[in-house]
């Protein structure tokens, strides 16, 4: 090439350069990523650039990063955006999986973007090292659902979580390690446990965090701790070990009455844990949350009540609790209409299934206030599904009005069907069946042991011995001096007429802990049993560390009783299988070789103040007529309820408010389906109980506004006359 030739070429190459340049910007252009190469280009004066600077650090910067939940001037944003949590609590624990979704979806339709869950400890570890997450247990399918529903969520980890949840989720057998662990404490006996189970749990969720991928935007640390204690070496260490699970990009939260007193003690000052409130519906909320400002860092206070109340919760003895519609929303609409965040505490209650209820307490650990088998909490969404109700309309009006949002259609009730009475027979006697139980699960010890030292969680625990008395006319006296919760007891005759059954002669229960008369039997020696039902652990307060059984020596006419056996009573807990084979499968095993033997006349005796275990039978015909339903236990006592083996939890309607029990469909077969009762002291005369189409909160005697008071008031084996006495008597002389 000549060098004119060169030199030409030389002149037309910036020209060629300048052209694959333009194009290049416009393909950029194309692809909609002009901006972040503008952004690396020198800009052409420096008063435009701190605009675009300003105007990205507040809006456009945050879109860059198209998957992140973060807190900036005192706003939630997703992704970039200005965000309003809108949520509601649903425990996935307290609604069966079949009905996950539908609960999900009728929360959708009420407007709610967010789900708040909290994880109970002890229905996925039941016992030490036996983890479970299938079932009602699998909370990574939960989550993945609500995800899937385009809901938002935020996971109360614990440990501890109250709820209303027995012990409040921590597993019972925390309470027999050694030496005994300080709960809620940066005691390291306690923490070892938590850190281990935090191990497990915590790297099971980490992948369903939002940064990850998955719709869980915050975390919450311990629950109300400023209500409790103010350790903050213990949530420093939990906030620590969730960081070194969860990485350092997701909010981590605290929840906190909103009071001084309580964020003092329940916070976490700086901004490394968000400090979120609750307080009582119809509170002003705006100053609440202005203090709430004093204990985030400066632009990092979102206004967020993580606890609406939509209602409350009910203890036996008391009024069901109702709150009214029209106030409950307009206090939201306070919330809201100021650009608040709000979760609806509850949106949807669902049920205590098995002996998973927890209790209250009031000043004294006497003042024991167990919760019903319902969680309906009158929420806006009913525990089976319900939302044909005022609340659930108030709520949603003002959703709609402040979110902005088109919501979904309210779908329609789920409907429900009465199948009618179900008549029981007598399966067996409580005391045929502990016969069947192997000597190998029977514990013996000179003093009474509790529930937890003889590795039983929940449920019943049959405490035996034998004592010789002497001749006194006016009888004998038994003393518990602690007793959790409700102790039935009975006596026998040891050494003759051995055919007669063991009788009984009152109840002591852990509220009253009274002093008890026993008949002077003349027997040459008696069997004394103690049947203890544990009906639920504290879950909140000063008295949690609460064990179950007899916890104290037992006195007769105040000489100490020796020599016990310890027999657990077995039946199934939800999401937990018995060590030993249930009373319910060992009921209709026995109940199945008498009505073998006898065809299906057998008449019922069914009048007995000893616990007696009752079965029936009712059809479910068409797959389509598999419906929810209640079952009323109208003119029975106490006791619990299992269908097809699944422990629907206790009834206990001569207490009430509760009548009814619910009964999902799931549940449920087409064909035949069984029903076994434990009635633990005078049955239906009738032998019946209803299938019915409505829940019943109409039981009981509730003009009295606590249990022991009601219970004053109830007729009760242990204020029996001087006749009633020395007709108990006769009867085990005889």
């Amino acid at each position: 090439m000549s060098y004119s030739s060169k030199h030409s070429a030389m002149a037309k190459r910036p020209h060629v350069r300048a052209s694959l340049i333009f194009l290049i910007l416009i393909l950029l252009t194309a692809f909609g990523v002009i901006v972040p190469v503008f952004a690396l280009l020198p800009s052409l004066n420096s008063h435009s650039h701190r605009l675009f600077r300003h105007h990205l650090d507040h809006s456009e910067l945050k879109k860059v990063h198209t998957r992140k939940f973060e807190i900036d001037d005192d706003m939630f944003w997703k992704d970039g955006k200005p965000f309003q949590i809108i949520g509601g609590d649903i425990h996935y624990f307290r609604t069966l999986p079949e009905y996950w979704e539908d609960r999900l979806l009728r929360a959708k339709a009420l407007g709610l973007n967010t789900i708040q869950t909290y994880i109970p400890w002890n229905l996925h570890e039941p016992q030490p090292g036996n983890f479970t997450f299938s079932g009602i247990a699998d909370i990574v399918s939960f989550i993945q659902l609500c995800q899937k529903l385009d809901f938002l969520v935020l996971l109360r980890a614990g440990p501890y979580i109250c709820a209303e949840w027995d012990l409040g989720g921590f597993p019972a057998w925390l309470l027999t390690r050694k030496p005994a662990p300080t709960l809620r404490s940066s005691d390291p006996g306690y923490l070892q446990w938590v850190e281990r189970w935090w191990g497990v749990i915590l790297p099971k969720v980490a992948p369903l965090l939002y940064n990850n991928g998955g719709p869980i935007i915050m975390v919450q640390i311990e629950n109300e701790f400023g209500s409790y204690g103010d350790d903050q070496a213990y949530l420093h260490h939990l906030v620590k070990l969730a960081r070194g699970h969860l990485g350092n990009e997701v909010i981590l939260y605290t929840t906190d009455g909103g009071s001084r007193e309580t964020l003092e003690k329940g916070t976490i000052r700086g901004d490394a844990v968000f400090s979120a409130v609750d307080f009582s519906t119809g509170e002003r909320p705006w100053p609440i949350f202005n203090l709430q400002k004093e204990f985030n860092a400066p632009g990092k206070s979102p206004p967020l009540s993580a606890e609406f109340y939509t209602g409350w919760l009910t203890h036996w003895g008391e009024n069901i609790a109702t709150t009214d519609a029209d106030s409950t929303a307009a206090a939201l609409r306070e919330i809201l209409a100021g650009q608040g965040s709000a979760v609806l505490y509850m949106a949807h209650g669902g049920t205590n299934f098995g002996f998973y209820n927890g209790a209250n307490t009031g000043d004294s650990a006497l003042d024991y206030k167990p919760d019903l088998t319902s969680y309906d909490y009158d929420a806006p969404i009913k525990e089976s599904g319900d939302i044909d109700n005022a609340k659930y309309d108030a709520i949603r009006r003002v959703i709609q009005r402040y979110s902005g949002a088109l919501l979904p259609s309210a779908p329609s009730n789920i409907e429900k069907i009465g199948y009618g009475p179900i008549y029981l027979q007598k399966s067996a006697f409580f005391f045929d069946l502990i016969h069947m139980i192997d000597s190998v699960d029977v514990f013996i010890s000179e003093e009474p042991l509790s529930m937890e030292s003889v590795d039983q969680s929940f449920g019943f625990l049959l405490y035996a011995t034998k004592y010789v008395a002497k001749d006194n006319e006016d009888g004998h006296v038994l003393f518990i001096p602690k007793v959790h919760d409700r102790a039935q007891v009975f006596l026998s005759c040891s050494s003759t007429n051995k055919g007669v059954r063991p009788a009984s002669v009152g109840i002591i229960e852990r509220w009253s802990n009274r002093r008890l008369n026993l008949p002077n039997t003349r027997c040459d020696s008696n069997n004394l049993y103690i049947l203890v039902e544990n009906m639920g652990r504290i879950n909140y307060g000063r008295y949690l560390f609460d064990k179950k059984g007899i916890l104290s020596s037992v006195y007769l006419d105040d000489n100490i009783l020796y020599g016990w056996k310890m027999i657990p009573i077995p039946f199934n807990n939800l999401n937990e299988i018995p060590r030993v084979d249930s009373f319910s499968h060992i009921a209709r095993s026995v109940h199945n070789k008498i009505t073998a033997k006898r065809g299906l006349e057998v008449k019922h005796d069914n009048i007995s103040s000893e616990p007696t275990l009752y079965t029936g039978y009712f059809y479910v015909d068409k797959v389509n007529l598999r419906k929810d339903t209640f079952l009323s236990f109208a003119g029975w006592t106490k006791g619990i309820a299992l269908v097809n083996d699944f422990n629907l939890g206790r009834f206990w309607p001569v207490v009430g408010p509760q009548c009814s029990l619910y009964v999902p469909a799931p549940i449920l077969r087409v064909g035949k389906n069984v029903l076994v009762i434990v009635e633990l002291e005078s049955p239906n005369g009738e032998g019946v109980v209803h299938s019915v189409d409505r829940p019943d909160f109409s039981c009981g005697d509730s003009s009295n506004s606590n249990l022991s008071q009601l219970l004053t008031h109830q007729h009760s084996p242990h204020l029996r006359t001087s006749q009633q006495r020395h007709s108990l008597k006769s009867s085990l002389e005889n």
